[in-house]
């Protein structure tokens, strides 16, 4: 079994109860589709220190506190790379995003879209499936 780095990724919700999601092209996949902010996990950092500084070079954006969510293994048996899933709410704005060319645009999306995204393919990668699951399960 191959080993890969962690990731982690961020479900941002505000008091609206939207959910920010970024349009990227993932080049492997060849296909467009929204995600959650988040990366890989750098050699030595905690995941939780990947969440946080991933939502704040994507988005702008400062996590006032990260919940842990959950964690997962998106190919078990094939490949580990152990991915973990943290939610903030209302985070504040620093600055504008630091990595520009990560994705194409933002949007804050009503929570209540997001199954809809889900059936006709708009969000289709696994840390966002599992992270935007776990929201709607307990809203």
């Amino acid at each position: 079994m191959a080993s890969l780095k962690a990731a982690a990724v961020v479900v941002i919700l505000d008091s609206e109860n939207r959910v920010l999601l970024l349009w990227r092209h993932r080049f492997v996949a060849d296909r467009w589709g929204w995600e959650l902010p988040g990366g890989l996990v750098d050699e030595g950092e905690a995941p939780l220190s990947t969440a946080s500084r991933e939502i704040e070079e994507e988005t702008g954006l400062r996590p006032k506190s990260l919940t842990h969510l959950v964690s997962f293994q998106p190919m078990v048996g094939m490949v580990d790379s152990e991915h973990h899933v943290y939610l903030t709410r209302d985070p504040e704005y620093v600055s504008a995003p630091m990595e520009t060319t990560e994705a194409s645009r933002m949007e804050w999306v009503p929570l209540t879209d997001v199954p809809a995204m889900i059936t006709s393919g708009k969000i289709w990668s696994s840390g966002t499936l599992v992270g935007l699951l776990h929201v709607l399960a307990d809203v």
